[in-house]
Order: C-alpha cells, then sequence, then structure tokens
C-alpha cells in the first residue's frame, strides 16, 4: 500500500492544489479555460502521440479489451438511466438529467488523470488499454448518453432532432477532439519506422511532460469553477448513488464481463483487464459539467457527482489497486 500512496498521493494532491488554487481567487477563473485548452491542445496530445509512437499497434488496440470495456460502458449507461430516471411516483430525474448522470458514472477521467496515473503505477505498458478506453468513452459512451438525452422531451416543447442526426453530432465533435488524432499520428509514425526532427522530437516531449502535473491542476479548479456555476442545490440521494456507481459498479461490471468471455474462450490478457479495472476505477471526468451546461442539463447534480467521485476515489482507488497485487512485486 506505500508504494501506491506515494504514487496517488501525490496526483490527488495536485488536483487539490487546483481546487484550492481557484477557491481562494490565486488562480483567477477566467484563466481555467486558458489551462484547459494547454492540456487538451498542446500537452495531452503530445503524451499521448509518444506513447502511440512507442508501442505496437496490436498493444495500443486489443479488440478484446475494447470489448469488454465498450460493454460494460452501455451497461453501465442504461443501468444507472433506469435507475435514476423519474419514476411515477415522481422521484428521480428527466431523461436529460439521467443520460448525463450515466454519462458521469461510465465515463471515467482517464484522459487527464488516468494515463498518467496508471502508467505511473503499472510502466509504460499500461498505456495501450487505458488509451483503448479514451477512444472508447470518446466515440461511443458519449454518444449514447448524448443520443439518450435528446430523446427526451425539450424544456421549451420543441422537437429534438433525429437520434442519427444527434449521434452524427457527438462524433463530430469526438473527431474534433485531438486526442484521436495525436494517437493515430504516433502509431502511424511508429508503423512507418520514421523519426522525428531532433528539435521537433523535443518540443513534443517538453509539453508532453507538462501534462501530468497541469492536467491534475486543471482538474481541480475545474471543478471548484463547476460547483460555482451549479444552477441548482442537489439532494444527496440525487449524486452519491451515482458517483458510487462509477467507482464500485462499472469496475466490477469490467471484472465479471471479462472474466465471462474469458471462460467463453476470448483470449483476455489479465494484465489488460486490470488496466481496465483500475481505469474503470477512476473519478468521473471533470469536463463533463462543461458538456452538462452546453447541453442544458443541471450541471450542479453533474459537478457534484464528480465532486464526491474524486474525493471517494482516493481511497477507493488505492484500495483497488492494492487488493489487484499493484506494486507488490
Amino acid at each position: 500500500m506505500q508504494a501506491i500512496l506515494a504514487v496517488t498521493v501525490p496526483f490527488f494532491a495536485l488536483v487539490l492544489c487546483g481546487y484550492l488554487a481557484a477557491r481562494q481567487r490565486v488562480l483567477p477563473e477566467a484563466a481555467i479555460p486558458g489551462l484547459n485548452a494547454f492540456v487538451l491542445f498542446f500537452a495531452l496530445p503530445c503524451m499521448l502521440f509518444r506513447f502511440g509512437a512507442s508501442m505496437p499497434f496490436a498493444q495500443l488496440i486489443n479488440p478484446a479489451l475494447i470489448g469488454v470495456y465498450a460493454l460494460s460502458a452501455v451497461v453501465v449507461v442504461l443501468f444507472t438511466v433506469a435507475v435514476t430516471l423519474r419514476r411515477a411516483d415522481g422521484r428521480g430525474v428527466d431523461t436529460k438529467n439521467a443520460a448525463f448522470g450515466a454519462l458521469v458514472a461510465a465515463f471515467p477521467n482517464t484522459g487527464f488523470m488516468g494515463v498518467p496515473l496508471l502508467v505511473a503505477l503499472l510502466g509504460d505498458k499500461a498505456a495501450g488499454p487505458v488509451i483503448g478506453t479514451v477512444l472508447t468513452d470518446l466515440f461511443l459512451t458519449s454518444s449514447l448518453c448524448i443520443a439518450i438525452a435528446q430523446a427526451g422531451p425539450a424544456a421549451d416543447g420543441a422537437p429534438h432532432d433525429s437520434v442519427w442526426a444527434t449521434v452524427l453530432r457527438s462524433l463530430r465533435g469526438a473527431l474534433s477532439n485531438p486526442l484521436p488524432w495525436s494517437i493515430g499520428l504516433g502509431a502511424a509514425l511508429a508503423a512507418s519506422g520514421l523519426e522525428l526532427p531532433g528539435p521537433v522530437s523535443q518540443v513534443i516531449k517538453m509539453l508532453g511532460d507538462a501534462a501530468t502535473p497541469v492536467a491534475l491542476f486543471t482538474i481541480g479548479a475545474v471543478l471548484w469553477r463547476a460547483g460555482q456555476h451549479a444552477h441548482s442545490r442537489t439532494p444527496v440521494g440525487q449524486y452519491l448513488p451515482v458517483a458510487l456507481i462509477k467507482l464500485f459498479v462499472h469496475p466490477l461490471l469490467v471484472l465479471g464481463i471479462g472474466v465471462l468471455l474469458r471462460a467463453a474462450g476470448v483470449p483476455m490478457p489479465e494484465f489488460g483487464l486490470m488496466v481496465l479495472m483500475l481505469a474503470a476505477a477512476l473519478p468521473s471526468a471533470s469536463n463533463v459539467s462543461l458538456l452538462a451546461e452546453r447541453y442544458g442539463a443541471d450541471n450542479g447534480r453533474v459537478a457534484r457527482i464528480i465532486m464526491a467521485s474524486t474525493v471517494l476515489a482516493f481511497v477507493t482507488f488505492s484500495l483497488l489497486a492494492w487488493g489487484l497485487g499493484v506494486g507488490r512485486g
């Protein structure tokens, strides 16, 4: 456990630093979008580009592992919507908010936190399975949840676009994200056998090295900002159960589906399945609160789910890593 805490404590401490810096106005709120843009468009793509260029494509994209993770994400989404959707007795939330609650239940913070954390815990070989989860969440999980959100009645009674139009818009949004392109460009460079010129490689290395600390600091700042812009006070019963689904149900589903597929004869690398479990046990992605705000969902509820999952994950993630034998040899 000491070896695990030696990695997790600094990671979560940097998140706390970002939160406190924003809360105490040391970091102006107007600077938070700039930090987020630096991580999303410069630092993190360079880090993922380097991972993509450093390993064989088969290790980067494993269909069996992606299948396990994709199936578990779909089940988590449908389960969360089912248990949180407003019932006949009036309890629960509407379709749009059930969908965005499902998105934070199924979408871990793999980009900003998961890739560097799991690589720090398990080594560079963990990057392949984690990158597979990033691609799955960008293209499948987010598209599915936005489609469900748009399937419900609009607040003003206006008709929504068709499901296919919504899915296509979501996919276009995923394709505008620089992370998949950076992974693909790295893999293409590795397949070509070419090398980047020294100065270019050094710039990419410097930006990639900045990704981890700045991304973690930004998570904390974004969490504070999301709380400040929340438009409602959310009862504990509407956000804590969803955070617990994220931290407990999601990784257990990954394990269960992986074990079932292995029993059915599907080749399932043990190490890769462990990485998927740890990725699923990460807190919810912090930028979902911005997406919820854009679509007119209750971003206060989403922000509280993310905050609760982030606070609790320090304990739950560390215990899961210890239970899986990480750091014991």
